[in-house]
Order: structure tokens, then C-alpha cells, then sequence
């Protein structure tokens, strides 16, 4: 199975202020990924990728970006792993989310 690229989306409070602290450390903002005014930006240094989301979600979510969504939910099904919020739709992008033994939110995000 495969999950293919990771990356933490973290929920902030300001964009703007988040955006600047983490280009301090070295994270750039990938065009076309976002931007300010849309409250949501992808930030890599590296091979290393946050998404900064202000305002969309409540918690912190790790994020895999698998090229098959569906393969993926329903490996996850078949294991017996329940589905938060199942993938819409029987092809094109999609996502679906599912909660890990703590609680920790896992979104597979296909797009």
C-alpha cells in the first residue's frame, strides 16, 4: 500500500504570523499551494512539508497524499480500521479521514 508524500497540516490562528515563523526557520510556501488570503499555505524545507490551515479544522492532522485514495480506504476497511469520513465518489479526488488509537486524526488527501 502505498501512502505517498507526508506532511503535518497544522491549524494556526493567524496565517500571517504562522506563515513568517516558519519561514524563519527555513520553510518556503510552494506556489500554487495556497496563500494568505485564502487562510491556507503548504510550506517545505527540504523534504519536509506543514501545511498551515487558519480557521478549516480544530486539531492537527497528519496528511498523506496516497495516488489511490480508494485502494488505500479499502485496505483500511478490510482491516478492520473504522472510517471517519469515507471517500465521495467513485473516482477522481478525494479524501478520507480515520482516527489512529489516541485519537490523532489521519487525513488521506488524493488530489
Amino acid at each position: 500500500m502505498e501512502l505517498g508524500l507526508f506532511s503535518l497540516s497544522l491549524a494556526v490562528r493567524d496565517i500571517v504570523e504562522s506563515k513568517k515563523f516558519y519561514e524563519t526557520l527555513g520553510f518556503n510556501a510552494m506556489p500554487s499551494c495556497g496563500s494568505v488570503e485564502e487562510k491556507w499555505v503548504i510550506m517545505k524545507h527540504g523534504q519536509t512539508m506543514i501545511g498551515l490551515f487558519e480557521g478549516m479544522f480544530e486539531d492537527n492532522i497528519l496528511t498523506f497524499n496516497p495516488s489511490d485514495v480508494r485502494a488505500v480506504e479499502a485496505h483500511l476497511k478490510d482491516n478492520g480500521i473504522e472510517i471517519e469520513v469515507p471517500v465521495k465518489g467513485e473516482s477522481g479526488s478525494g479524501h478520507c479521514i480515520v482516527k489512529d488509537p489516541d485519537g490523532n486524526t489521519i487525513m488521506l488527501d488524493q488530489f
